[in-house]
């Protein structure tokens, strides 16, 4: 055999290196499909993702309350503002006339009560004097009878003494009369709990909210956005001045496919990471609740299905996610901005708590405004009882405070 002959049968070592790649290639890929395969059977089954989610939150419009004139803006877009923190003020001056005359007719209607109640002393007593005349008539009236029986005393004498008796007697119903009217109108209460002082004191509680309304605060906190007021604008109540956004009042809509929707249930935990901070920021949540219908049915002109160049087209539902409070305020977000959403729907998985609910907001700002005039109402009674008893010592010598007592 000649050397040529031998060289043509030796195996060729690029073909054998090929050959040898190829089959660690495909050992590769198999590798990847079984890893893949058992990834999947034990995780990727029970996890949903979507990118076409994207933060959302309350925007709290800041409104004005009463009729009035700008004076002056205090907060612009882009700034944090607190709870309660003044955002603009309107011009005061008729809110303060309002509530000094409001103020002068609780006090002008305290006093004409409390006047009342010494009238009903004063009633009381002519009572008590006219019961005695009426008394003391009948007991002359029954004297005289018996002295004209006897012959002593003239029968036009015994008729006047009679006639006295009737007279006293209208007296005395003239007198309960009075009295009875008298505590009809004051009732079984005190100078405070009247119907007249109470009616005086709502509109002094009107007039002292409004004054309040005129300098319009913040009901939350959270960052100024969309400000188109002015100063020297002209506001009526309704019109939107400014919005708020709350930081911690933010949420994720995610869209799902229809064909993802039968595994997500609410309480299932999610992880979601946020296109601002990217992958290395982790947020947690946990699915809240399922839309009611998908995005398409509930646009502006939903798809009319039943035409004959009806073409499918695969469906989204919105699924509102709620963010832990902790990681929201380690890292900021802002509405609007993009979200990648995975949710776990294997059993046994538990979501975090401290999810914020968007469901439970509530502001105490404008319960608190109500306070003062409590106050303010109390101060101008007080007052004013205090000034009328004074006046009936100065007259009277007594420090007695009519209307303390109702009866006989």
């Amino acid at each position: 055999m000649s050397k040529e002959d031998s060289r043509d049968d030796a195996p060729d070592p690029r073909k054998r290196t090929r050959r040898i790649a190829l089959l660690s290639l495909a050992a590769v890929f198999l590798a990847a499909g079984v890893g893949y395969g058992i990834y999947w059977a034990a995780v990727g089954r029970f996890r949903q993702s979507t990118d076409d989610a994207y933060v959302a939150g309350n925007r709290i419009p800041v409104m004005a309350q009463v009729h009035g004139t700008v004076v002056a803006v205090l907060a612009d877009d882009t700034r944090l503002v607190h709870r309660g923190e003044p955002l603009v003020r309107l011009d005061d001056s008729d809110a303060r006339i309002a509530l000094q005359q409001a103020k002068a007719k609780l006090a002008a209607t305290v006093r004409r009560v409390n006047a009342l109640y010494a009238t009903e002393d004063q009633l009381q007593a002519r009572v008590a004097k006219q019961k005695s005349t009426l008394s003391l008539a009948r007991h002359d009236y029954s004297r005289n009878k018996d002295m004209h029986a006897l012959g002593y005393y003239s029968t036009k004498s015994l008729e006047h003494s009679g006639t006295l008796v009737d007279i006293d007697r209208r007296n005395l119903a003239e007198a309960r009369q009075a009295l009875k009217s008298v505590r009809a109108r004051l009732g079984n209460t005190g100078v405070a709990d009247t119907p007249d002082v109470q009616l005086a004191a709502a509109k002094v509680r009107a007039a002292y909210l409004a004054l309040k309304r005129t300098t319009i605060v913040a009901p939350i906190s959270g960052y100024v956005a969309k400000r188109n007021v002015q100063v020297g604008q002209d506001v009526t109540p309704g019109n939107a001045l400014m919005a708020i956004v709350p930081r911690d009042q933010m949420w994720v809509d995610a869209n799902f496919k229809e064909s993802a929707l039968a595994s997500l249930h609410p309480g299932e935990p999610v992880l979601m990471h946020a296109d601002m901070f990217g992958s290395s920021v982790t947020f947690h949540g946990k699915v809240l609740g399922l839309g009611a219908g998908t995005g398409s049915a509930f646009s502006l002109l939903p798809p009319q299905n039943a035409t004959g160049n009806w073409i499918k087209v695969v469906q989204r539902v919105p699924v509102r996610i709620g963010i832990a409070r902790a990681d929201l305020a380690r890292h900021p977000l802002r509405i609007g901005l993009s979200m990648d959403v995975t949710v776990r729907t294997d059993p046994g998985a538990k979501a975090r708590g401290g999810i914020i609910d968007p469901s439970d907001f509530t502001t105490p700002v404008y319960a608190d405004r109500a306070a003062g005039a409590t106050k303010l109402i109390a101060r101008i009674i007080r007052t004013n009882l205090e000034d009328a008893a004074a006046q009936r010592v100065a007259a009277t010598g007594s420090p007695a405070a009519p209307g303390t007592k109702h009866g006989e």
